[in-house]
């Protein structure tokens, strides 16, 4: 029996403690100066007590089997295969591959790789059934872990029309495919675009799970994982409890479905905070992101290298973001204990009125037509516009501070010559079936005005 090491001490109620804090604040008003609203409009107080707790029912995660994942964009195989090999060899247990166009040779690609003890990430920027039956006869043979990653509705949110296939339509695919990728999940959820947009945490799960709603309710032949791509914010405590919201709200929605398969949660950093100036403080916006993750119960997560906004890849950035990880892994011991957050009073609390804020407005939205004829009619780019412009004021007053950027600026800063990929957001005249959703990042506006300076 464990010994009690705190019994010759009067247990503190709530409150005491209170009373304590407002004799403190010398006549202060204890909920203007200590209590703050989130733009979720959760009221965030200083301390959290037992007595004002009630136990809750939450999402288990397997912090302790979360895997370092390695992003390879595919343009030449031969260069990306040796890639792979080389990100596995220095601690990548775990790879992501984005590829453009059916001309790529996935034989080759897959051929030299550990598939039978590497889990494989495509992002796939079209939709096809050839190229992902050749992609499961080589899996099936090697009893290889893949997601393939597919989401339609996704592609819709984010380019504004549909994926063009030979079949009626895009759900017609996914059916057919469905049943001949059986073993291997097939869709995803992009997620991170609504965070990447603007969209607050409580949007980011409600348009999460009526987007996976969408695919659960027209496609029944699913059955694996589904995948939720995650962006993960710079609000340490409130994004470990949306992961552990949305994992929550997923399983009570799935089982309605009868899938009985968990979502599998792929994290990365968010872009909307990272900065052209003062770039080497995106390392450390990136790891205690990451570190949100692992506590929140991501399944994978794949690094953002600090320059990613402005360099092509390269080796120094992977491996600097590789590293982050495996130093939170291998030497803070990240990986050591599942459900880390359980018996946190203000993560749990946070979790809930998380999940019941998101559950509301989820509810919402299917009662006013679900997430597609919400989509279709501008609705949802709307809701997010209208956070994204909020939060924008709060970073043009200085609200919202991103070191080195809109406070404690460097003005000897220089980065024009440096600049190998365009930072900010470009919008490419198409015709589309949609107004699509935009990500875009704070400091835009603020890094064009520099920039022009220089």
């Amino acid at each position: 029996m464990a010994t009690n090491l705190f019994k010759d001490f009067d247990p503190v109620s709530s409150k005491q403690w209170k009373q304590k804090i407002q004799f403190e604040l010398d006549g202060a008003d204890y909920n203007e100066t200590l209590v703050w609203n989130s733009p979720e409009d959760i009221k965030v107080k200083p301390f959290y007590h037992r007595d004002d707790f009630s136990k809750t029912t939450t999402a288990a995660t397997n912090a302790s089997q979360f895997k370092i994942c390695q992003n390879i964009f595919v343009f030449d195989v031969e260069k990306s295969l040796e890639r792979a090999l080389d990100s596995l060899k220095r601690g990548a247990e775990s790879l992501r591959f984005t590829i453009e166009n059916e001309s790529v040779d996935i034989q080759k690609l897959l051929e030299k790789l550990p598939l039978e003890n590497t889990a494989i990430h495509f992002n796939l920027k079209f939709l096809s059934i050839d190229f992902i039956s050749k992609i499961n006869t080589i899996v099936e043979q090697k009893k290889a872990r893949v997601f393939y990653n597919l989401d339609p509705i996704g592609q819709l949110a984010k380019e504004g029309n549909w994926f063009t296939t030979k079949e009626k339509n895009n759900f017609e695919t996914l059916q057919l495919l469905s049943k001949v990728t059986r073993e291997s999940s097939l869709i995803s959820i992009n997620s991170a675009l609504y965070q990447n947009a603007g969209a607050n945490i409580v949007q980011q799960i409600a348009y999460s799970l009526a987007h996976a709603n969408e695919y659960l309710n027209r496609i029944p032949t699913i059955h694996q994982a589904i995948v939720f791509e995650v962006a993960v914010g710079t609000n340490y405590f409130f994004e470990i409890a949306k992961l552990r919201a949305l994992r929550l709200l997923f399983q009570l929605i799935a089982k309605e479905y009868y899938h009985e398969s968990d979502c599998h949660l792929l994290v990365t950093p968010t872009k909307r905070n990272k900065t052209l100036y003062d770039y080497n403080i995106n390392m450390l916006r990136t790891t205690t992101e990451c570190m949100s993750g692992i506590l929140g119960g991501a399944d994978t997560i794949t690094n953002l290298p600090y320059d990613s906004i402005y360099h092509k890849n390269n080796e120094f950035g992977d491996r600097i973001a590789r590293n982050q990880l495996l130093i939170l892994k291998n030497e803070s011991y990240f990986d050591k204990v599942n459900n880390p957050a359980d018996g946190s009073y203000y993560i749990e609390t946070l979790t809930q009125q998380l999940a019941e804020k998101a559950l509301t407005l989820f509810k919402e939205i299917e009662a006013n037509g679900g997430f597609l004829k919400q989509l279709n009619d501008g609705i949802i780019k709307r809701k997010i516009q209208e956070s994204t412009d909020k939060e924008q004021q709060l970073f043009d007053s200085e609200k919202e501070i991103l070191v080195g950027t809109n406070k404690y600026s460097n003005p000897k800063d220089k980065i024009k010559e440096q600049i190998e990929l365009y930072p900010f957001v470009k919008i490419k005249p198409r015709k589309t079936l949609i107004t699509p959703i935009i990500e875009k990042r704070l400091t835009e506006k603020l890094e064009q005005e520099r920039l022009a300076a220089e």
